[in-house]
């Protein structure tokens, strides 16, 4: 009983979180542009999540209040000239560089078509020169998606059904059906930036020893006590600094390096070179949302090119725009599945790649001692039993501010899907191996 009454204690509060608005604002020259983020009102008082960019370049967020009666665009002006007053540079421009490579846009779906129809629109806005979108309706069961498709897409955008149920099962059908030289992947819950597929695909132009590119993920709306608490811990964003990671000079704050790869981006904002996502096999169909590992699926392709010698570059030019679940239970659920997919991808690599047990069981006790610190460090700023709900258990992004506890009862449930993990994947793997001796996909 003790415990239910925390949890109901938990809940009480979270409920008690109020709303967030959203905007962007723009500190090129003398003027400033303040604008509302995707979907979102124009800017009142009260608190506010910004972007803050630099000729159209995302350079930092914070958050900040507007207090009554004040001016949106002063106040928030004043705060994001003072934070980046000591920003760091920022990754150059890529407008100069060499045009980017010819690109797939694989974008996996199911039963969700006014979700879809957002993502869809933004993606034809895009300024790249040369690209294709490529749907795939994973297990639907109506034809709800196809419709949408067909009546309002015509020939812009593909069409491919996946009848076997998984995200990175629907994601190999993708890769199968892409012509591009470069494969990238985004949700159908996110609104891309312009220049978002441009600013992940062009460093594929700029180095060949390139397999893996990721990019900024930022909240779209900020409206329910769900959405703000998951942005209050970092959310999906990994921070407004260009990153490349190399497998021959590898970070040395990442003691599990490549293992930890909930720290260089997530699936709804990464792209592959396709020869090399093709090399190693494509993403393991037994890991994956709509699988018994309920996730991992972007964490595996990660290691499994980093693995391979390739580098994997993080570019906060490259933005979509997320929209988070919206409920407590929507959290209960995604928690659950975080710590499923982080040990059902790491074991998805060990079964696949078993060469690799040697190097992760050299790492785990340097890990095991750089987690504790994470913790103790979590603990002390949020009274909470460590939280973030990034993949893997990143930190937080650059512009996290807790300022709310992380429930317990998430990191538990969080801890709970981290046992669970390895038999969810193993279910699926077995799952998958009866389909293949059946003879279906």
């Amino acid at each position: 009983m003790l415990r239910t009454a925390r949890t109901q204690e938990e809940i009480r509060r979270f409920l008690d979180i109020g709303a967030v608005q959203v905007a962007e604002l723009d500190l090129s020259g003398e003027e400033t542009a303040l604008r509302p983020g995707p979907g979102s009102p124009p800017v009142t008082h009260g608190e506010v999540f910004v972007l803050v960019r630099r000729s159209g370049r995302p350079v930092g967020a914070l958050l900040g209040r507007v207090p009554e009666g004040a001016d949106p665009t002063t106040v928030l002006t004043a705060l994001a000239r003072q934070a980046q007053g000591q920003a760091q540079d920022v990754e150059r421009s890529v407008a100069a560089g060499p045009p980017p490579p010819h690109t797939s846009v694989v974008v996996a779906t199911r039963e969700r078509a006014g979700q879809l129809a957002r993502t869809l629109d933004s993606l034809l806005a895009q300024d790249h020169p040369r690209f294709e979108v490529v749907v795939v309706d994973n297990a639907p069961v109506t034809d709800e998606t196809r419709d949408l498709v067909e009546r309002k897409y015509g020939e812009r955008v593909r069409y491919v059904c996946e009848p076997v149920p998984g995200l990175a099962t629907a994601h190999n059908t993708g890769v199968a059906a892409a012509r591009g030289e470069v494969i990238a992947f985004t949700d159908d819950d996110v609104v891309a930036d312009p220049r978002w597929l441009t600013e992940l695909t062009t460093p594929f132009a700029t180095d060949p020893g390139l397999g893996c590119a990721t990019g900024l993920i930022l909240p779209a709306r900020l409206r329910t006590p769900a959405q703000v608490l998951l942005e209050s811990h970092g959310g999906f964003a990994k921070g407004f600094t260009p990153t490349t990671y190399d497998p021959e000079d590898p970070p040395r704050d990442e003691p599990l390096f490549p293992f930890t790869a909930g720290r260089f981006g997530s699936g709804a904002n990464m792209a592959f070179r396709a020869e090399v996502l093709r090399g190693v096999g494509g993403f393991d169909s037994a890991t994956g949302a709509g699988t018994p590992a309920r996730g991992g699926d972007d964490l595996y392709g990660f290691v499994r090119i980093l693995a391979q010698g390739h580098r994997l570059h993080y570019t906060p030019g490259a933005l979509v725009w997320h929209h988070h679940r919206e409920t407590w239970a929507d959290l209960e659920t995604q928690a659950f599945g975080y710590g499923a997919g982080l040990t059902a991808y790491l074991t998805a690599i060990l079964v696949n790649r078993p060469a690799l047990l040697t190097a992760f069981l050299a790492r785990v006790p340097r890990g095991l001692t750089h987690a504790r610190g994470l913790t103790a460090v979590r603990d002390t700023g949020d009274g909470g039993e460590g939280g973030g709900t990034d993949d893997g258990g990143a930190a937080p992004g650059d512009h996290g501010t807790r300022t709310h506890p992380w429930p317990r009862r998430l990191s538990r449930l969080q801890r709970k899907g981290m046992l669970y993990g390895p038999v969810g994947y193993l279910r699926a793997r077995r799952a998958t191996t009866s389909r293949a001796g059946r003879g279906t996909r």
